[in-house]
Order: structure tokens, then C-alpha cells, then sequence
């Protein structure tokens, strides 16, 4: 699998910002930089000389920026008044993929900002849930240019993004015990009221803030005679007092850190396989990544390990919805994030032009990896042939730890018991020739499982595969 890189010698505009009015993203040379068009110079300038902007970023809400020369950009700069540079994030992530804890999170942070803007007499002229990312185990707000100065009695101008890309995911969870990671996918805009409403249960709607920010939304979207059409339109028109438009943030911060994550399968969590820590310590310590992707990381405990042992970070990935959030949970407050990830089908390029939202692979950016049970999970759960499913964690990062579980093991007798055995070439001697191929196995060690952990160091010419 080939890595998407940007060419280091052009400027390159970041095929996800072309939808803001108000500036766009650049990559050069490893660098991230904004623009800022003519019209939002203004705001922006306000925002800055308030002591807005320094007070949110030193409070970590809001992303580092920088005023740079627009001659750095050359011709893509256009007609830009100014260029900002931020820090680079060393992973994107985006919010279908996050579980129910980081997405919780991500809607508290908004709100947070918001409040404290609007004490500043600025507001969020959207709330798009793509706005915010993770960075060492906390959000950050990335879009500056969405705070603008507030306006007297001005209507909540995100208010139904914010239910749509915040709240209704976070209630099908709480209320259902449905993850909103496959729907949010599907519909990159959020969950509309309209789609979730039906689905609620009396006792549910009988909530006020249920009723209020749910139930309510899902009647104005089915708005259509001119009557409620008018209707809507006054309310709009007559705004919300800053009292009010407080008070509506206040509520709806306090009833969201509330909601919890109602299991999904209790009980039914996938046996972790803990039996390898002191390899995946002596791993970690060994080889100091600066980020480690640790594929199927289950309740984080591993991820953990390796965190205390040396690597900078890791990117978790994991499809069973429960041990994502004990990964969540575990991970609070350090270099940990835990991402939905359905091992056989990885996040895809999405939106416009199928690159609004970058697939896993372009976003590949690992020193190493960590696959305890992912080979049985391609091969034997979803019929990924051998050697493909070796080529892929190969191709994941340079240096890694996988195992493989002979037909023998438990897990693997489990998933067979009530199906064909249609996987002849599932042999350790085979998955061994495999990795052999393209990478140098450094180590061997046979787990109390009886699994063989295999640590391995890819190959130049697999590179370029």
C-alpha cells in the first residue's frame, strides 16, 4: 500500500477547507498555514486585539496561530489580507470515528468556547463537530476564523448543526445503546432530527431536553405550509436576548455531561490478549516511536503499557463499541486516542470529490504498530486472504508486533465452530513465509496462549509496494 504524500516543494490546499468563506488551509514543506479573506480581516482583528484569541489558546481550547508572510504561499495566497500559521497536528481524526467519550468531549469543548466568547462579546458563527480535534489526549478548537463578534439578539446561528453534528449521535448512543459511528459515516453531516425523532420511545420524548432539542427540530424540519414556514421565520427574527443565548448553552452543557454511554453488548467484549505486555513494553521502549498505531487496542491497556514504556503517542483502533469506551476511558488525559475502525473496512475518502475527509491510508503516518489478534480477525472473521491481510499491516508502519493464532487456539476454534473451514493456507509456516517477504522478523516468541508474537522491521523494497 502506497503512502499519500504531499509534494514538499508545492503549496498545497487541504481538499477539506474549501467550503469556508472566510480562508483555507495550505500544506508546504511540512508546514500548515490559513488564509484569511479580505472580509473576515476584520473579525479577525477584532478577535485578536480583544485578547480573545491569546486567552483561548493559552487555556488550550483554541489551537496555536502565528501571522506569517504571504509571500510564503506565492500565487495561492490570491487575494488573502493575511496568512496564519498553526502548529501541525500529528493525526486527523474526524468524529464518526471517535466513541461516545470523545465526541462528548468535543461538544463540552464547543460549548466551553462559546461561553467564554460570548462573556468576550464573540460568538461561533457555525459548530461543525469537524472543528474540533485531539491532540495529547485533549480537544482543541482548530477554526479561528468561526469566532466573529457577537451580535445583539442575534439566533443561535449553529444551533441545528450543533444538534445534528453533537447531539442527536450522543443521545441515539445514551438513549439506544446504538454507536453513531457507522450512521455518522454514511451521512457526513450528522444525524438529523427527522432520522432519529421516530426511533425515540415515549418515556424518552417526555425528557425536556429530549423534547426540546430533538423532538421540537424534527417537527421544524418537517415544516413545509407556509404557516410554519412564518412561524419559523419569526422566531428566528426575534433572536435570543445574551441572557437567554447563555442560558441555552449553560443547559445544554449541563444535560450533555450527563449523558452516558449505554453499553452496547454487555458482556460480550472481545478476551484481551494482556499476555504479551512485557513483549509489547520491551517493544515500545526499544523503539521510542513518536506515534504508535495499535490496531484491535481493545480496553487500551496495552496501548497504555506502551505509552509508560516510551511511545509518544498511539492511535487505537478498535471496532467493538464497548472496549472503545473503556479505551476512552483509560486514555483520559494522555497521548491515547481511541478511533472506531472495522479492521476490513477502513475509513474511506469521503465527501466532495472523495477527499473532504481523508481514507486511513492518506492519513498514514504510524513509526510503528502494534496487531495483537488482527491477523485472525482479517483471515479467519472476513475472508481477507493471507498474504493481503500481511501486506496491509506491513504497509501500516515500518516496525512492528503482530501474532498469529494457529487453528488450535481458542478464539480461532470459537469463530470456526459454526462454519466451513474454507482456510487451508491459515498456517503459521505460511504466515511466516508472508512477513519473511517483505520484512525482517527481529523476533519470535511463543506466548502461554500458545500464540507466536512476532516482531518485525519492513523491508526497503516493501516501500515502495
Amino acid at each position: 500500500m502506497k503512502a499519500v504524500t504531499l509534494d514538499p516543494s508545492r503549496t498545497v490546499r487541504d481538499p477539506g477547507s474549501f467550503r469556508d468563506p472566510s480562508g483555507q488551509i495550505f500544506h508546504r514543506n511540512g508546514r500548515i498555514f490559513r488564509s484569511v479573506s479580505p472580509a473576515a480581516a476584520e473579525d479577525f482583528a477584532a478577535l485578536r486585539d480583544s485578547g480573545l484569541l491569546a486567552e483561548l489558546t493559552a487555556h488550550g481550547l483554541l489551537i496555536e496561530s502565528e501571522e506569517a508572510d504571504r509571500a510564503l504561499l506565492g500565487d495561492q495566497a490570491g487575494q488573502a489580507a493575511l496568512l496564519l500559521e498553526h502548529p501541525r497536528l500529528s493525526f486527523v481524526s474526524y468524529p464518526y470515528e471517535w466513541p461516545f467519550a470523545l465526541l462528548q468531549q468535543a461538544a463540552l469543548l464547543h460549548l466551553d468556547l462559546q461561553l467564554r466568547a460570548l462573556e468576550r462579546n464573540f460568538a461561533l458563527s457555525d459548530a461543525t463537530a469537524y472543528n474540533v480535534q485531539f491532540r495529547a489526549g485533549r480537544p482543541v478548537f482548530i477554526d479561528l476564523l468561526s469566532l466573529r463578534p457577537y451580535r445583539e439578539g442575534e439566533f443561535w446561528a449553529g444551533y441545528k448543526q450543533f444538534c445534528e453534528q453533537f447531539v442527536n449521535p450522543l443521545a441515539l448512543r445514551s438513549k439506544l445503546g446504538v454507536p453513531h459511528n457507522d450512521w455518522y459515516r454514511g451521512s457526513l453531516e450528522g444525524l438529523t432530527a427527522r432520522d432519529l425523532a421516530p426511533l425515540l420511545k415515549l418515556r424518552h420524548k417526555l425528557s425536556f431536553n429530549v423534547f426540546s432539542h430533538i423532538v421540537l427540530q424534527a417537527r421544524v424540519g418537517a415544516a413545509s405550509d407556509r404557516e410554519d414556514t412564518a412561524k419559523l421565520q419569526a422566531l428566528r427574527d426575534k433572536g435570543l436576548s445574551k441572557t437567554r443565548y447563555r442560558a441555552l448553552l449553560q443547559a445544554l452543557r449541563s444535560w450533555i455531561a450527563g449523558l452516558k454511554a449505554r453499553p452496547v453488548a454487555p458482556g460480550a467484549a472481545r478476551p484481551q490478549i494482556l499476555e504479551a505486555e512485557s513483549a509489547v513494553r520491551a517493544f515500545a521502549a526499544e523503539v521510542n516511536p513518536n506515534q504508535l498505531w495499535a490496531l484491535g487496542c481493545g480496553d487500551g491497556a496495552l496501548a497504555t503499557a506502551a505509552l509508560d514504556a516510551g511511545a509518544g503517542e498511539v492511535i487505537g483502533f478498535e471496532a467493538d463499541p464497548d472496549l472503545l469506551e473503556a479505551a476512552a476511558a483509560r486514555g483520559h488525559g494522555r497521548a491515547l486516542l481511541p478511533l472506531y475502525l472495522p479492521p476490513a473496512n477502513p475509513s474511506p475518502g469521503q465527501g466532495w470529490n472523495g477527499a473532504e475527509r481523508k481514507s486511513l491510508a492518506a492519513r498514514r503516518s504510524a513509526d510503528a504498530l502494534l496487531a495483537l489478534g488482527a491477523v485472525q480477525e482479517l483471515a479467519i472473521g472476513h475472508n481477507i486472504p493471507l498474504a493481503e491481510a500481511v501486506a496491509w499491516l506491513i504497509g501500516l508502519a515500518p516496525r512492528g508486533l503482530v501474532d498469529f493464532a494457529g487453528k488450535e487456539d481458542s478464539e480461532v476454534r470459537r469463530r470456526l465452530l459454526l462454519r466451513e473451514d474454507i482456510f487451508p493456507d491459515y498456517q503459521e509456516a505460511r504466515f511466516r513465509d508472508l512477513l519473511s517477504q517483505a520484512a525482517e522478523i527481529e523476533a519470535e516468541e511463543t506466548l502461554p496462549s500458545g500464540r507466536t508474537l512476532f516482531r518485525y522491521r519492513r523491508k526497503p523494497a516493501a516501500e515502495k509496494e
